[in-house]
């Protein structure tokens, strides 16, 4: 392999469903290509989100040419105001993802670490050595792009995140034809492409039949309140919410910072039509009648302090929950918030709301590509190397197998994860060295959460803390009060007042053949308690909780 290479490394995305982030390396400088967030998994008690590893990223911040952004999910553009604080870039992307973006970064108190380059569509812009072409894609939100890198060693072309509606809200279809054109010019080198519905057989159905079934809706809660929550950055499926309520004589408002603040942007840019007639303030939700009115709001996800999770928990002061009201979720779980949606669900019925979601009506249709588009996708680009991307392994290998099956030659197509790199040259295609990609858990400011920490938090959660508390007079070797257990979540004391005195025996006579034994020092005598508080503990409930001993000394 020529030491000359493009260099491709995967620091978040594959292998999961967020984190999406990769680096391209040309001529020893680096392009990124987004910076998102994961939300946390159920295991990852008191975390709120989860970043890449930005360690590679520091290390070689003087190499850094800037950051290209697909769009503006926060799986692909959350990141940047965690990034921003170690490594001021420049960003480039649509203007609708940049002013998406530029919102965190300026709660963040972070505009002087960046600057913000709108490109368009089809634009080919010289960044430093990279020679970038912005692709529209159709995608769940609007102006969304593929990225095709035009270099040394051939087109790299990065799909983003896309499907093949043919009848987008705003016309704005994916470019398969720039994709054919360049395939047919000079082709395809490496192909990195969405792989989160390539289980999927079929195709996606378009953005535009969710209106139709939203209309139905409406109408049939005449009569109703009716609260509908969906992504803030679901510029097109807003319209559609906000046009059947204006058919159905309602007006609409907005509750959640960031769906109002999305709503003035996108009728600032012309992306929704929406006259001050038929919008009003939240606070003014009370000077209206409920059966004329449409509330739209965040929290599709159960996000624990989103708009809807403070309804479902009787918390929001602008909206109460009650029998006179529907609740509409135009949005599918995405993969680890299962469990806080379907709690929010029971909490709303619980209300008593009737509770309109997916899985009982045609609410929400995918952003990604089925099958039979990635066929489509492969069948015009013909690539000559192949990487799924933006996945859970399973989808990623269904993919790279579809990929064989259109014809790349099996040798041909990697399967990649987080922290792995690629070199390719004139020779070929093959990986590089390991980069740090592991998890960065944010829980209040980022950094505040590592490893070690997480997995005690588990452990408290499942089995429980054991506290021991001893008095030790450190010049007799007496035992002066204690030892006395306090515990949380492994038994409940006033119930089990037989076993902590079998326990307090056990600590005391093991902590008393130590004293005899040796010259006492705190050290040694937590760990003796220690040693036989879990011995004990284990001995007599198999389970294994968090044994905290307190030796004082007097």
């Amino acid at each position: 392999m020529s030491p000359g290479g493009v260099r491709v490394v995967f620091l978040g995305g594959l292998g999961e469903i967020g984190r999406n982030c990769m680096a391209i390396e040309i001529a020893e400088r680096i392009m990124l290509v987004d910076v998102g967030l994961m939300f946390p998994d159920p295991d990852m008690p008191g975390i709120d989100l989860v970043l890449p590893d930005f360690t590679y990223l520091r290390e070689n911040a003087d190499r850094i040419e800037g950051a290209i952004l697909t769009h503006g999910h926060e799986d692909h553009v959350g990141g940047l105001s965690y990034l921003l604080r170690e490594v001021p870039l420049p960003l480039y992307g649509s203007e609708l993802t940049l002013r998406f973006a530029r919102g965190r970064i300026e709660e963040a108190g972070l505009l002087g670490a960046t600057s913000f380059t709108t490109v368009r569509d089809g634009e080919r812009r010289q960044i430093g050595p990279f020679d970038v072409e912005f692709i529209p894609v159709a995608h769940s939100v609007p102006h969304s792009f593929g990225v095709a890198f035009h270099t040394p060693e051939g087109v790299i072309i990065h799909s983003g995140d896309f499907k093949l509606d043919l009848t987008p809200i705003d016309g704005r279809t994916t470019d398969l034809a720039r994709i054919g054109a360049i395939a047919k010019s000079g082709g395809v080198r490496l192909l990195m492409a969405d792989s989160t519905n390539a289980e999927e057989e079929g195709f996606t159905d378009s953005e535009r039949s969710i209106g139709h079934e939203l209309l139905d809706i409406f109408r049939d809660q005449h009569g109703r309140r009716i609260v509908i929550a969906c992504f803030a950055s679901h510029i097109h499926r807003v319209q559609q919410v906000i046009e059947a309520a204006i058919k159905c004589g309602r007006k609409v408002t907005t509750l959640g910072r960031s769906m109002k603040r999305n709503l003035q942007i996108a009728r600032e840019m012309g992306l929704i039509t929406l006259s001050d007639n038929d919008v009003f303030e939240i606070e003014r939700l009370g000077d209206h009648d409920p059966a004329k009115v449409c509330v739209i709001s965040t929290g599709s996800q159960g996000e624990p302090m989103s708009a809807l999770s403070l309804m479902a928990n009787g918390d929001n002061r602008f909206v109460k929950i009650g029998e006179g009201d529907t609740v509409i979720l135009s949005s599918h779980a995405i993969p680890g918030n299962e469990t806080n949606v379907g709690r929010v669900i029971n909490r709303l019925t619980r209300l008593g709301a009737e509770v309109i979601h997916s899985g009982l009506a045609k609410v929400h249709v995918s952003g990604h590509a089925r099958r039979g588009e990635l066929k489509t996708l492969l069948s015009i680009a013909q690539p000559e190397f192949f990487i799924p991307i933006h996945g859970e392994y399973r989808q990623m290998t269904h993919h790279a197998r579809l990929a064989i099956e259109m014809g790349v030659p099996a040798n041909n197509v990697l399967i990649c994860e987080d922290g792995d790199s690629i070199v390719l040259s004139k020779e070929g295609i093959e990986y590089g060295k390991e980069v740090p990609a592991g998890y960065l858990y944010v829980d209040g400011i980022v950094g505040d959460v590592g490893h070690g920490v997480l997995r005690d938090r588990r452990v408290l959660s499942e089995e429980g803390v054991v506290i021991v508390v001893v008095t030790v007079e450190l010049q007799t070797g007496e035992i002066v009060t204690g030892p006395e257990i306090i515990t949380r979540g492994w038994v409940y004391a006033p119930e089990a007042e037989t076993l902590l005195g079998e326990g307090t025996e056990v600590i005391r006579k093991a902590l008393t053949e130590f004293l005899s034994e040796n010259k006492p020092d705190l050290e040694g005598m937590r760990r003796t308690v220690r040693q036989a508080t879990g011995r004990f503990v284990n001995e007599r409930t198999r389970r294994k909780p968090m044994i905290v001993p307190v030796v004082m000394e007097v």
